[in-house]
């Protein structure tokens, strides 16, 4: 066998293969005769038909077979020998491919980058400093109280934040249009559900009346047919309910755990848990940073194959997320959506990968179960939560990704300058949700890399 490899790009390989013709020929005649023991001809007894027969009826096939075969067998052969690391399934095409011939095919692959990391040095990294006060925890509560609230029947008009159940149809001129009616509908008042100015012209409205809305739909909206559009709504209210909110009593609080109604440890347990999550979003924070700079100071080349892998995993996220169901055809959404997304994950990955195998970095078990039980916390039982993930292989190479991944970012954070930023808890919450870039899930391909 003949291998000659052609470097077309940084990270992109012609593998030429040539394989004496001698190797096919002795392959396809020795399958050939193992098919004649077996063969059923009319006018032959079995296993008694002449070879040129079997030839004639069986040989091109058999020929197709041997050398989809050998090509394959090849094809891994060659690159193990020249030490290559496919990123992806190879696009394998015949040039020469006739009996008594030598047969030659041509193998196009990506290989992973070699990466050279730089260093993130000078770069500035803002860590949020972030303490819980009460007036946060009075605003958790308060946040609670609504999501348990009652809606209460009310004599009155109609305010913002209130209820309403409706009858509406909407016309465009006289014209009713598709989509635009519902009965029995409860709009919230300033949900901004409904388009702009729909909602407001409801205040004041009382049950039993009949209103007419006039709304201009966004020039951007859905339904092409609508958009930019002047409608007219009627609407009949037929009921107005106000919110009813619970009071912060025994009965309240056993609802989220407090089994004894103990208000004081209510409030304790909501500031645990707001604090351990301002500590997560600063880490996330945080880690986005190191990240973002990491890939700005290395600007790798990202193989088209794992940017499309990535892409594909990102459809499925979105079609269980929006709920399309496991029968939707992911291939329905266009790639250009997750492009960029997947190429950033990926490239993320890699670089991680690097670090974690420049840096030599490991995880123990006793890492692991470190960062499992730091994870429990949340659960009502957390120690089922910890047997459970530590008897669970794949959930345990899921949290020694996320451990390497911490111990990565510390080493590249070694590296930048950080400065502290004092902020509120809320402020803290959105600055990690707006700096999120979505790749927390290049650790797991880090981790892929680095075995």
């Amino acid at each position: 066998m003949q291998v000659s490899v052609d470097t077309t790009s940084q990270i992109e390989r012609r593998v030429k293969v040539q394989v004496p013709a001698a190797e096919i020929d002795e392959a396809v005649t020795a399958r050939l005769k193992d098919a004649a023991k077996t063969v059923r001809m009319d006018g032959f007894r079995k296993g008694k038909v002449p070879m040129s027969v079997i030839r004639q009826r069986y040989g091109s096939e058999v020929r197709n077979e041997v050398v989809g075969e050998v090509m394959r067998e090849r094809y891994v052969r060659a690159i193990t020998d020249e030490n290559l690391n496919p990123a992806g399934n190879p696009q394998i095409e015949t040039d020469v491919n006739e009996a008594g011939k030598d047969l030659e095919f041509t193998a196009t692959l990506e290989i992973y980058p070699e990466v050279e990391l730089s260093s993130i040095e000078g770069t500035e990294v803002e860590r949020p400093v972030v303490e819980v006060a009460d007036a946060d925890v009075a605003e958790m509560i308060e946040t609670l109280r609504k999501q348990n609230a009652s809606w209460e029947e009310v004599e009155r008009a109609a305010e913002d934040g209130d209820q309403l159940t409706i009858d509406f149809q909407g016309y465009l001129g006289d014209e009713p249009f598709e989509g635009g009616s519902a009965e029995g509908h409860e709009l919230v008042i300033g949900s901004g559900s409904f388009i702009p100015g729909f909602e407001e012209q409801l205040i004041g409205a009382k049950a039993g009346e009949d209103k007419e809305l006039k709304v201009t739909f966004p020039e951007d909206y859905q339904a092409e047919q609508l958009a930019g559009q002047e409608a007219t709504f009627k609407v009949k209210v037929h009921a107005v309910k106000a919110q009813a909110l619970p009071e912060v009593d025994a009965e309240f609080v056993k609802q989220f755990g407090v089994e004894d109604g103990d208000l004081d440890r209510f409030r304790e347990e909501i500031a645990k848990n707001m604090t351990r999550e301002a500590e997560q979003a600063v880490d996330n924070r945080v880690k986005q940073q190191v990240l973002e700079a990491l890939k700005k100071a290395n600007d790798i080349p990202v193989p088209q194959a794992l940017i499309q892998q990535e892409t594909d995993g990102l459809k499925r996220q979105a079609a269980q997320q929006f709920g399309l169901g496991e029968d939707f055809d992911v291939s329905q959404l266009p790639d250009e959506l997750f492009a960029e997304q997947a190429k950033s994950r990926v490239q993320i990955g890699l670089l991680l990968a690097e670090v974690i195998k420049v840096n030599e970095l490991d995880a123990s078990d006793d890492d692991i179960r470190a960062k499992v039980e730091e994870l429990a916390q949340q659960y009502q039982e957390p120690e089922q939560v910890v047997e459970y993930y530590m008897g669970n292989d794949q959930m345990k190479n899921q949290v020694k990704s996320a451990v390497l991944e911490e111990k990565a970012v510390d080493v590249l954070l070694e590296q930048a300058s950080v400065k502290d930023v004092e902020m509120s808890y809320q402020e803290a919450l959105a600055a990690a949700q707006q700096q999120g870039g979505g790749d927390e899930e290049a650790e797991e391909e880090a981790e892929e890399r680095q075995a």
